[in-house]
């Protein structure tokens, strides 16, 4: 059987490259609302921890955000995602994809909000003093100060941590959503030839990490640009 054969009768036929356009889509969708997700609380989780560094306050907060991200790098994505879905929502008649959202969401806000944070403590205390002197509090020395340099500086940090979340969704499956490397699976099972499914997998996922590396550096000389202008 030639290659374009063999193309046919494991891609094309029975329409099964439809589970990997389901895949696709799964994917994308799962990355993207769990990149949300993840940024968002990884911010409030960061500004949660060094608020405290600074003032001392919120102490009760910043102990619960302390265990949070110890818990979540502590154990690996796949647990967290087996037990979010077969044991806090085991009684509970939900979305897969909703499930698979919030776990991703809450693993990547874990290690968001690390990156956030030594970005904070990057920046110079003596801006942070010169603020202060001005009569700023501290979201507003941290919204208009503080963030979009701390963010300018771990943009690369954060960058391979989506990269990495993007990926990381292939575990999915392990719940039962068809994703990329689910969906490979299943063609694979019903023709026994795994090369051509899991070489378009493979495929796809370089072709969606290339461009998000390339939207990412893209940004980046952007956000340099912007930075000069306003020096200059």
């Amino acid at each position: 059987m030639s290659i374009v054969d063999s193309f046919y009768q494991s891609i094309i036929v029975d329409q099964r490259y439809q589970y990997i356009l389901e895949g696709l889509k799964n994917t994308l969708l799962i990355a993207f609302f769990a990149l949300f997700l993840g940024l968002s609380l990884g911010i409030l989780i960061a500004l949660i921890r060094n608020s405290y560094k600074e003032t001392k306050k919120h102490k009760i907060l910043n102990i619960l955000c302390t265990f949070y991200v110890t818990i979540i790098r502590g154990t690996p994505t796949v647990l967290q995602l087996m037990i979010i879905y077969y044991v806090i929502f085991k009684q509970v008649n939900i979305s897969v994809i909703f499930v698979g959202v919030l776990s991703f969401g809450l693993n990547s806000a874990a290690y968001v909000s690390e990156i956030i944070r030594a970005g904070i403590e990057s920046i110079d205390k003596g801006q942070k003093e010169a603020a202060h002197s001005l009569g700023l509090n501290y979201l507003q020395l941290m919204r208009y100060i503080i963030l979009p340099q701390a963010i300018k500086n771990v943009l690369p940090a954060l960058g391979n941590e989506f990269i990495t979340l993007l990926k990381e969704t292939s575990v999915a499956g392990y719940i039962g959503i068809i994703e990329l490397v689910k969906a490979s699976d299943i063609i694979a099972s019903n023709t026994y030839d795994y090369f051509f499914p899991l070489i378009i997998v493979a495929i796809i996922y370089l072709i969606l990490t290339l461009g998000l590396s390339k939207l990412l550096k893209l940004l980046e000389r952007k956000m340099n640009l912007h930075a000069d202008v306003v020096e200059s």
